[in-house]
């Protein structure tokens, strides 16, 4: 079955579904597989609240709520309050994932991978490796990413190109609540570490999802909107303000292909190649900075397998190479707009 017909599949199965937020697709799937398996664990800062305090037992469920609820049903042993110490979160996550369980443990900003970045890279990743492929680290690692909300440099970047360069890690960047959740099931039932990034733009966007389980396999994107003059392809938040580019286009007869890879490792590159050879004009929307971005990377793809395809130069539309503002002006200019992604379409588009 080609991409296409995956993602049309998937569309014709959430029709009659309910609408959830991106925040509430993801509490059911971690309620779900809880309640199926009690190896899953949750820890991290917050994840229930009250703990070792007079305040109210789950309080915050995180400081976006995406766990509130699960503590009065699982117990503390099952959704654990820790310390404020990334290291020590993750540690012990790579550890519980070695010995048995299947541990999501969140970093409340993915900005702090600096704090735990050894035990990420450097154990958890290669556990698999050095024991000769029999170990499994069966463990997610759920972080905030992204500018949009005026938290400030050190709570805002796209950091996503960071641990898609690392072998032994896999990497999730749902865009919406129905993906959320299929790919959130398919990440705790995952034997390898799995890093799964959810956009704080997001939380509050909803679509129809169905309440019974199901998960998306890893390494094979989603077609959002079809077409053959031009191939978009967006990740994480940016993939919303692809398809209404790519709307707005289809009202003046433009038809644009928007990918959203959802797992950028693995990286479904055959879909991105099948779109560009039939369209011959790329554009990419990564909200990363640019040097070493997943722009640079798929545009460097096309051009090694698809070369002659190409009837335009590829453009990337991407945040500058500097740190995020923090004054909510200079902070929407920073992003990457609708705007600026219609321009790049247009330009190529009379190349």
């Amino acid at each position: 079955m080609t991409s296409k017909a995956k993602a049309s599949t998937e569309t014709t199965s959430t029709q009659s579904a309910p609408v959830k937020t991106y925040r509430e697709a993801i509490n059911e799937a971690l309620r779900q597989e809880m309640r199926a398996d009690p190896t899953v664990i949750i820890m991290g800062e917050e994840v229930s609240g009250g703990a070792g305090t007079p305040g109210q037992d789950d309080a915050y469920g995180g400081v976006f709520g995406v766990t509130k609820g699960l503590m009065p049903e699982f117990g503390r042993e099952r959704v654990i309050d820790t310390p404020i110490t990334e290291s020590a979160i993750i540690g012990a996550a790579a550890g519980a994932a070695n010995t048995g369980l299947r541990p999501v443990a969140e970093l409340m900003f993915f900005d702090f991978i600096g704090v735990c970045f050894d035990q990420i890279f450097n154990q958890a990743a290669k556990f698999r490796y050095m024991f000769g492929g029999k170990a499994r680290t069966p463990m997610v690692i759920r972080a905030t990413v992204g500018a949009g909300m005026s938290a400030g440099a050190q709570h805002s970047n796209m950091l996503h190109p960071v641990v898609a360069h690392i072998p032994g890690l896999k990497v999730v960047m749902p865009s919406n609540a129905y993906d959320a959740k299929g790919l959130m099931l398919s990440a705790i039932r995952d034997d390898d570490p799995v890093i799964f990034l959810e956009h704080k733009t997001l939380y509050d966007t909803k679509c129809e999802v169905p309440d019974e389980p199901y998960t998306i396999p890893f390494g094979e994107a989603s077609f959002n909107r079809e077409g053959s003059d031009i191939t978009i392809v967006a990740l994480s938040a940016m993939v919303p303000r692809a398809n209404a580019v790519a709307d707005k286009l289809a009202r003046e007869g433009i038809a644009a292909d928007v990918i959203d890879p959802r797992t950028i490792s693995p990286l479904d590159e055959e879909a991105i190649l099948e779109s560009v050879e039939m369209s011959g004009r790329l554009v990419i929307v990564d909200e990363a900075n640019p040097r070493c971005s997943l722009a640079a990377d798929i545009a460097s793809i096309a051009v090694e397998k698809a070369f002659s395809a190409l009837r335009a130069p590829i453009r990337k539309v991407t945040a500058p190479h500097t740190p995020v503002p923090f004054s909510p002006v200079l902070e929407q200019l920073y992003m990457p707009s609708e705007e600026r992604i219609e321009q790049a379409v247009r330009e190529l588009l009379e190349a």
